[in-house]
């Protein structure tokens, strides 16, 4: 029987879902959520657990026999009935800048138009570049993009947007890309460039076998960091863990909104010593003693 495997519509869903379709032989069906019919923020929609919800439904059901997300947007609580069968091996977790005329963070003109759907990019743009004027927006990556080919008197007009790496390499579009944000001074979204591959609790075998196993350690430390700190989609938060040496690295920061004021706590252990939710832990709680829950909505977990 062919593997039914679930993915949304948008050209990115399907590129990365695509990856996985012809590691697991298998069929794509394609499934339409909230997140991707509606134009209201992600906040006011609850949060990019909308994008997953239709995709879950549709595996409760039996319609499909595994759903493809992309792991930073889904809900860091487990959802009854469901188990992450696989992480494939991670892409670049970075963020990239494009920018009209070539222009890097640094050489954006004063007053130039950035968008973003992200608190966390809001907040680190502002930190580094308060001379932004920054705009909201959602759409998909080409829609994005296509704002900075527009007339300056046109108002949707923009200077530059703020993607994922990743989602740009996928859809062969990196080239647009101006600057690649270094993840020491930029931390990205807790598992940006992870995917996940969800089965029914029970069904794991379908696709147990394109798991990494480093790729997953890393995002479910950053995630956990997430689940520690009760953290929802208005929280700006970064994150990133990698494996070196035998060793595993977690740093996490946290953001006040208007990017005048952040912590950060990094903390390595061996990992014969650790696990992704203990060192997740240490993390989350030297952040809290650090006083992120002054600085940002925390305690408002999806």
């Amino acid at each position: 029987m062919t593997l039914r495997i679930g993915t949304r519509g948008s050209a990115l869903a399907l590129a990365q879902a695509g990856t996985v379709a012809a590691a697991l032989d298998g069929e794509l069906v394609v499934i339409s959520s909230e997140g991707d019919t509606s134009t209201a923020s992600l906040a006011s929609l609850g949060g990019t657990g909308v994008f997953a919800k239709a995709l879950r439904d549709a595996l409760l059901a039996g319609e499909v026999d595994a759903v493809v997300h992309s792991y930073k947007d889904l809900p860091v609580a487990p959802e009854p009935g469901l188990s992450i069968a696989a992480v494939p091996k991670r892409a670049d977790a970075r963020d990239a800048l494009c920018a009209r005329d070539g222009f890097t963070l640094d050489t954006l003109p004063e007053g130039a138009r950035v968008g973003t759907g992200s608190p966390r990019r809001r907040a680190q743009l502002a930190a580094k570049r308060p001379d932004l004027e920054l705009v909201d927006i959602r759409g998909n990556v080409d829609t994005r993009l296509g704002r900075l080919a527009l007339d300056a008197t046109d108002e949707r007009a923009l200077d530059a947007v703020v993607l994922a790496a990743a989602g740009l390499e996928r859809l062969g579009r990196l080239g647009a890309a101006t600057e690649i944000l270094g993840i020491d001074g930029w931390p990205t979204a807790p598992a940006q460039g992870a995917l996940a591959v969800e089965t029914r609790s029970g069904d794991e075998r379908l696709a147990k076998r394109i798991d990494h196993r480093l790729s997953r350690l890393a995002a479910d430390a950053e995630r956990g960091v997430l689940a520690r700190l009760e953290a929802g989609c208005a929280a700006p938060i970064g994150a990133h863990a990698f494996v070196d040496d035998g060793m595993l690295f977690l740093s996490a920061r946290v953001y006040r909104p208007d990017g005048g004021a952040r912590v950060t706590s990094s903390h390595a252990a061996y990992l014969d010593d650790t696990t992704a939710d203990e060192m997740a832990a240490r993390v989350a709680d030297e952040l809290l003693a650090s006083g992120a829950a002054e600085l940002a909505p925390l305690g408002a977990s999806e």
